[in-house]
């Protein structure tokens, strides 16, 4: 009898990558393009010089295939430290049971609701994923929501299950909401922002469109969640990560089994008062929180209005139960998390502190000493050491193709593959570029600093309107990120959900294949009619 392909696991499928990387070291010639510094919104940027080109001495990648993981390492350590960080955090926090009896009481509730006529028809469920997709689709557009995503796996992939889904309707729910509204950006600084100054543009020009863009990226996006949800929920078997998925069944299961609440002892109180101190003590210093999005900004009072919710809700929580009181220190969480990113530019850093915070103050609160805490949270990065080291491991391959010098090589060969193209033609190449670059260039950022200078000049020459050669990368950027194996956020997330790369890859491809059209398709209206900004 023939033995049945295996297909390999993630590990082997990047490793395999890094090898065929190293390989074309061999064959693609060295090359390399002169760079200047420029000052894009008051940050320096290397861009490259037009016309720069030159061949450079091979650098062939032999035994530096071991050595990359090392260097991918150190390339990629604060998205490992975080993601590390994040999974010891929440493992204080699955010890209290907390988030596990709030989703079940959350269903509880949200299963009363569909004795409404209305909601009944709609279904309940549906309505929430919606809203969950809506608010991480927007998070992705306005504020570049993307490491972020991968603390809420925890939260969302549970809420699934229990929900009668599977771990992927979750990692739709989060993860995909946020990197389609990344791609669909209307304000977001970090592909943008940066794509327009060095295309000359009035920053966040154009909005109009995009926010058209995001808006039917988005619809996509949701349409294809809940057809899949649903499909789902009809029959379980027909999920690729059902069998994967046991040990998620059987997490929501035991905690079902036993919803009881924990009364609040005296450690309950002390968290509730130290909490409650800090966000007094936030709202004394900083009353005021400028919140940027995009290139507007106003005052807020948000620090004050945290330090209500801190005090008045903490304190009826605590008098519920103790698991009460940790909901309520993670809902403070998340709304801190967003006023840090909008308010103080805060990054994974900050992001990874106030996670850790929230699980050893959590973990207090429960009654656990200082011992126990950091017992578990040691054993929540060992859970997701796996996923931290497959980041560091996929880190690798941008590492073979810089060091082997063939990365500006390549993109010399595509930016010259485009001439004689016409004005769909050039817009086809420059997006099919965009689309493919972004699979050995997962950082927005370098790939905007990398191609935009060469791509607005080059549809100068072709009369095609820059704001759309922007466009162009922004799409391009965004879908291909949610499969690439060189994304440290996609590994990361598929790593925390316990989800195969090559399984995400065999489900998702069609649907990324989908998104790569209806971009394409949304790129030719701008050609053919002249809308604001562009």
């Amino acid at each position: 009898m023939k033995p049945k392909f295996k297909i390999p696991g993630t590990f082997t499928i990047v490793f395999a990558i890094i090898v065929a990387c190293a390989a074309l070291t061999w064959v693609i010639p060295g090359g390399e393009f002169d760079r200047t510094t420029v000052t894009v919104d008051g940050q320096e940027r290397s861009i490259v010089v037009p016309g720069s080109y030159h061949t450079v001495e091979q650098s062939p990648q032999t035994w530096q295939v071991f050595t990359s993981f090392f260097k991918g390492f150190e390339r990629t350590s604060s998205i490992i430290v975080f993601i590390l960080m994040i999974g010891g955090a929440f493992w204080i926090m699955n010890v209290t049971d907390a988030i596990n009896k709030g989703i079940g009481f959350f269903l509880t509730d949200m299963r009363r609701l569909e004795h409404n006529r209305i909601l009944g028809r709609i279904g309940v469920n549906n309505i929430l994923i919606v809203a969950i997709m809506l608010m991480f689709s927007l998070f992705g557009s306005v504020f570049g929501m993307s490491e972020e995503t991968i603390a809420f796996i925890v939260v969302f992939v549970p809420l699934a299950i229990s929900m009668g889904y599977d771990s992927v309707t979750g990692v739709l729910m989060c993860y995909v909401a946020a990197h389609v509204g990344f791609a669909g950006a209307m304000l977001n600084p970090f592909t943008i922002g940066i794509a327009q100054g060095l295309a000359g543009l009035p920053t966040f020009s154009g909005i109009g469109y995009r926010l058209l863009c995001w808006c039917i990226l988005t619809a996509a996006a949701i349409a294809f969640t809940l057809i899949y949800a649903n499909l789902v929920k009809k029959n379980p078997e027909k999920s690729p990560t059902y069998s994967i998925d046991s040990y998620w069944r059987g997490k929501v299961a035991a905690d079902e089994s036993e919803q009881t609440l924990t009364t609040s002892g005296p450690r309950a109180w002390i968290a509730f008062a130290a909490v409650s101190a800090v966000f007094v003590y936030l709202a004394v210093r900083m009353p005021v929180t400028d919140i940027t999005v995009g290139l507007g900004s106003r005052r807020l009072v948000v620090f004050p209005v945290l330090a209500v919710i801190a005090v008045v809700a903490g304190f009826f929580a605590t008098r519920k139960s103790v698991h009460h009181l940790i909901l309520t220190i993670l809902l403070l969480t998340i709304l801190t998390l967003v006023t840090g990113v909008l308010g103080y530019g805060w990054y994974v850093k900050e992001i990874a502190g106030l996670f850790f915070a929230m699980g050893i103050v959590s973990g207090f609160a429960f009654g656990l000493d200082f011992d126990r805490i950091f017992k578990e949270f040691l054993n929540g990065c060992k859970d997701i050491l796996s996923a931290a080291l497959i980041v560091g491991l996929a880190g690798g391959i941008i590492v073979i193709l810089e060091d082997g010098r063939i990365i500006d090589t390549i993109l010399h060969a595509t930016a010259n593959a485009m001439d004689g193209a016409g004005r769909v033609g050039s817009a086809a190449a420059m997006y099919a570029i965009q689309n493919l670059l972004n699979l050995i260039i997962p950082s927005g950022s370098a790939k905007a600093a990398l191609t935009i200078p060469m791509m607005t000049e080059w549809s100068d020459l072709m009369e095609i309107p820059r704001q759309l050669t922007v466009l162009a990368f922004q799409f391009g950027d965004g879908f291909t990120n949610m499969i690439t194996p060189t994304s440290g956020v996609l590994i990361g997330v598929l790593g925390v959900a316990r989800i195969p790369y090559s399984t995400w890859f065999k489900f998702v491809w069609k649907f990324i294949v989908f998104l790569i059209l209806l971009g394409f398709v949304l790129l030719l209206p701008p050609l053919f009619h002249s809308f604001a900004g562009f």
